[in-house]
């Protein structure tokens, strides 16, 4: 490691790898999709959605705010990082476990785990309604009371995204994010506080897989490490742990 930067490695464990997608020709491994899954997807099935500094990708930041670094950056990256988010810039990085350049302050740092497809059963669900682009509004207004991590202005264009209503408003939603070769992140599933504890979020992610299987692909998702209300739903419904992540923050110093 240079000396000019810092460790910051995240001491993840992986679980076994989900069958079919990272052994190469005559037994050698290739990186799996699922483990820089923000580059994956832009170098895949959202390449046109990314736009390039170098060899840094990210989305536009109204569709999401996630840069994606080479699974093994170099100063040359770190330096088109600072270029792009400019001085005292924050970069939010998905997944990210090596080092930092000397000098950068983390600003958050949470632990999260990926869990993947291991026999999820997708069912439609005859409630849940496609969501549009002048759904925008609603689904922002929800997603600002619940929290359920990053959704911009655009997200929608990234994959399908399904809600439920009760009385013409929106009380729940899930939908699709990152979309490496074979699979597709489902992200933002929600509930409207007053409508917790009826199943809704189990339904929709329910409802969501199943289209994703519907064109052939298999479902993963992200959660805090410590959310176990989650995890354990999750499970339930047939997705396994698959690796250690984090949600991790980093600012550009001010005389870079």
């Amino acid at each position: 490691m240079p000396e000019a930067y810092v460790s910051t490695r995240y001491d993840g464990r992986e679980a076994d790898t989900p069958a079919g997608a990272d052994s190469g020709p005559a037994g050698t491994t290739v990186p799996h999709p699922l483990d820089n899954a923000a580059r994956a997807s832009l170098t895949g099935p959202h390449a046109y959605f990314a736009e390039r500094y170098g060899r840094v990708l990210r989305y536009p930041v109204e569709v999401s705010p996630w840069l994606a670094l080479p699974d093994e950056p170099e100063p040359a990256d770190w330096a088109e990082i600072a270029a792009l988010a400019g001085p005292g810039g924050d970069v939010p990085l998905l997944g990210y476990r090596g080092a930092v350049p000397q000098g950068w302050e983390i600003t958050f740092d949470v632990a999260g785990v990926q869990m993947a497809d291991d026999g999820v059963a997708g069912t439609p669900d005859p409630e849940a309604v496609p969501l549009r682009p002048a759904d925008v509004p609603e689904m922002l207004d929800l997603v600002a009371r619940t929290r359920p991590g990053p959704f911009m202005e655009r997200t929608i264009e990234m994959g399908t995204y399904l809600g439920i209503r009760r009385d013409g408003a929106l009380i729940a939603m899930a939908g699709e994010r990152l979309h490496p070769p074979g699979w597709t992140e489902i992200s933002a599933v929600c509930t409207d506080p007053a409508f917790r504890g009826e199943g809704l979020a189990t339904r929709l992610i329910l409802a969501v897989a199943h289209g994703i299987r519907e064109r052939g692909e298999r479902p993963f998702l992200h959660t805090g490490a410590g959310n176990t209300g989650a995890i354990r739903l999750y499970e339930s419904l047939g997705f396994r742990h698959r690796l250690d992540t984090r949600f991790f923050g980093v600012r550009v110093p001010l005389g870079a």
